[in-house]
C-alpha cells in the first residue's frame, strides 16, 4: 500500500471535486483525514477508500490468485468423502513461503455429484488439479 499522502487541494483533483467540498467531507468525517497545522493530509489508501476503489491498487509483489470450481458427476457418498480429505489434505501441504490454498468442498447426495472450489496462486491450483486428476484415474 502506498505512504503517499495528499494535500485536500490535490486529493480534490483526483476526485474531481472542489477542495472546499474535500475540506467538508472530512470535516463531516466521511473522509479520513490528519490534521497538521492548519491544512489536512489524506493518506492514498483512505482516499482510494472513499472513492469506492476497493482496495486501492494492488501492492506490488502480490501474487496473482486463481479461481477453479472442478463439477464431479456421479460419485458415491463413501468416495466424496474420501476425496474431500485427501484434497484437504493437500491443500495444507507447503511450505510457509506460499499463501494458502483455500479449498472447499460440496457433496449432493440427491444427484451423486460434488463441487470443489480451490482458490490460491496458480501454481499451486494446478499442482492440486494435478492431484485430482491422478486420484481420479484411478477411479474405477
Amino acid at each position: 500500500m502506498s505512504d503517499r499522502l495528499f494535500t485536500a487541494e490535490e486529493a480534490a483533483a483526483r476526485l474531481n471535486l472542489h477542495p472546499k467540498t474535500v475540506r467538508r467531507h472530512i470535516r463531516d468525517g466521511r473522509l479520513t483525514a490528519t490534521r497538521i497545522g492548519k491544512s489536512y493530509r489524506i493518506r492514498a489508501a483512505d482516499l482510494d477508500a472513499f472513492a469506492g476503489i476497493a482496495g486501492g491498487a494492488a501492492e506490488p509483489g502480490t501474487p496473482a490468485r486463481t479461481t477453479c470450481i472442478v463439477d464431479l458427476p456421479h460419485i458415491p457418498s463413501e468416495g466424496a468423502g474420501r476425496l474431500a480429505s485427501f484434497l484437504h489434505a493437500a491443500a495444507m501441504a507447503g511450505d510457509a513461503g506460499t499463501p494458502p490454498l483455500h479449498l472447499e468442498t460440496a457433496f449432493d447426495p440427491a444427484s451423486g455429484t460434488m463441487k470443489i472450489v480451490a482458490i490460491g496462486i496458480p501454481g499451486d491450483v494446478a499442482r492440486l488439479l494435478e492431484l485430482l486428476h491422478l486420484h481420479l484415474k484411478d477411479r474405477p
